[in-house]
Order: C-alpha cells, then structure tokens, then sequence
C-alpha cells in the first residue's frame, strides 16, 4: 500500500472543496437567473435547444407583429371601398336622374357639378393611409397615388407630383404606374408569404369577368361629365346606356376587391389564432427545458451546503494545522 502524505490529503481535499463549491456556484446561479442552463457548457444539447426555442419565438413574435399590421391594413382599405362604393352608388343614382325627360339644363349641371364633386371624394379616398402609408399606391407608398381632375377623370402621380394615365409613367418617373400597380407581400409564418393590399389601379382599370369588357373607370367618369356637360339627346342616352352599364361593373368590381379584402381579413383571424397557440406552445417547452425547479434545485443546495459544511468540520479534524496539536 503506497503511502498517503500530509499533502497528499491537502490536495485531495482541495479538489473536493472546489467541487462542492462550483456545485453550490451552480445552483446560486440556476436559483437567482431562474434558468437550469447559465452557461452553454453547463449541458450543450440543452443549451444549443433553448436558443433554437428562443430563436423560434422571436421569429414567431415577428410573424404576430405582421399579422397585426397587415390586418390593420386590411381594416382601413375596407372601410375605404366601403366608401368607394357607396360613391359610386351616389353617382350612378345621379346619372339615372339624369335621364329624367322633365329635367332642364340647370338642373342636369347641378347633377354634373355633384358627379364632378364626388370624383373629387373618390380621390380622396384612393388616397387613405394607414400609418403614413397610402394604402391603394402599392409601393409607391409615401406619396399620394392618384388626383381627382375637374373633367371628372382620375389621373396617377409620380414621385414628384406630376400627373400621368398611360401605364408608361412620366419621364422623370418611368416606373410610377409599376410600383401603383404592385403587390405588397408580408410573411405570416415560416415559408408563407402573402399579397394584402388592393391598389388605384385594381379599382380604375379591370375586365368585367362575365361580360369580358375592358373597362377604365376614369375615363368612363370622364364621359359621364363631358356628356353632362352638352346634355343633348344622344349624351344623355349614352350617360343612361352605355356608361350605365359600365358603372354598374365598377360597383361590382368595388364589391368583388371589397369580398377580396373580406377574405384575407378571415384568414389573418386564423393566422392570428394560430401564432398565438404556437407561442404559447413553444414557450411552454422552453420553461420545461430552461426554467429552473425551484423546490428541487432548492433541496439540491441545501444538500450541496450541507456537504460543504460537512467538509470543512471534516478537514479541520483531519489536517492538522501545526505541529503543536501533537504536543
């Protein structure tokens, strides 16, 4: 048997003083953080779940946000067609008045002067915003998309305010009718991607889907008040014909991006109701991975302290200080 030197217990004991108290070190942490993993090398696979957990719920989080966003979004381009629509509705009930055989000059320019006035409002509600953001200029969203003319017709803007109508743009502006005409996108959750907004030129330019008319809700406003404007036989019969119909498929185009608008704010209801359930879920795992248990860990020090104390009563027994103590 070799033999046990005075330094030989020396250093055993130190070593396993230094293991009780990295023990005890442990668990005042796991105890005052609330967390079981304070460092990574405290157990690496658990360490290396808890960030991807925390990973995942930031992301989650973002998601939620955009969900928000976008259904706030959605709310405001509804109310707007709903306006839009029943702007519409106001001047195709003008324009049956118009019709009227009893009518006179005067009284058709008051129609004319109301249909023009009502442009001017639809103006005005292609350019809402939400947020500082206009909401029908697709990603030409920090400038006002559109302008209401004195003619009745509604022109496009570029950057700097200049009007335009053809899908060319202006010179200092080629891309304006583009960027009006384009989506935008949000991510709701990993992988899904989707368009949400509605734009001028969904509302003004379209094909009528069961008659395949072409139709450009601009220029048929534009008609509607030139023909006002020399109400004679044949004008007024256009205003009460042709350009009647044609209304009549801008109020249901109106309807169909509002039913458009409808159904995307039912599906961010249960985007929503689903990034909800998924934080809850994965915050659930992530306290069962890292939260500490109070009542064991607790045990568990008292345990470690015990040890410790038994230790140091132990060695002051054992190793001697001087050799006066075996005097």
């Amino acid at each position: 048997m070799p033999r046990i030197t005075n330094s030989m217990l020396v250093a055993n004991y130190l070593n396993n003083m230094k293991r009780n108290l990295g023990n005890m070190s442990t668990l005042q942490n796991q105890l005052s953080s609330g967390n079981s993993i304070t460092r990574a090398s405290d157990n690496p696979s658990t360490a290396t779940r808890i960030m991807q957990l925390n990973s995942e719920i930031a992301a989650n989080k973002q998601y939620n946000s955009n969900i928000k966003d976008v259904t706030n979004w959605l709310d405001t381009t509804d109310t707007a067609l709903s306006e839009a629509g029943n702007v519409f509705s106001r001047i195709r009930e003008l324009m049956v008045k118009a019709g009227n055989g009893a009518y006179g000059k005067d009284e058709i320019s008051n129609i004319k002067d109301e249909i023009v006035q009502k442009v001017a409002q639809l103006g005005d509600i292609l350019n809402s915003s939400f947020d500082g953001n206009y909401i029908f200029g697709g990603t030409k969203s920090t400038s006002k998309p559109v302008v209401a003319n004195s003619d009745g017709s509604i022109s496009y803007l570029d950057k700097n305010g200049t009007a335009f109508t053809g899908a060319s743009g202006t010179a200092a502006d080629p891309n304006a009718y583009t960027q009006i005409n384009t989506k935008l996108t949000a991510e709701i959750s990993t992988g899904v991607t989707i368009e949400y907004n509605q734009t001028s030129t969904n509302i003004l330019e379209f094909t009528d889907t069961d008659s395949g008319t072409s139709v450009n809700a601009s220029d048929v406003l534009k008609d509607i008040v030139n023909n006002l404007s020399n109400p004679t036989a044949t004008n007024l019969s256009t205003v009460t014909g042709s350009d009647l119909t044609k209304m009549d498929y801008i109020i249901k185009n109106v309807q169909k991006c509002r039913s458009t608008v409808g159904a995307m704010q039912n599906r961010m209801d249960s985007a929503q109701a689903t990034n909800e359930d998924q934080n809850y879920n994965m915050t659930s795992i992530l306290s069962e991975v890292g939260d500490v248990d109070y009542t064991q860990k607790t045990m568990e020090y008292s345990v470690a302290q015990t040890v410790y104390t038994a230790s140091l009563q132990t060695s002051a027994k054992v190793l001697t200080k001087t050799l006066l103590d075996y005097l």
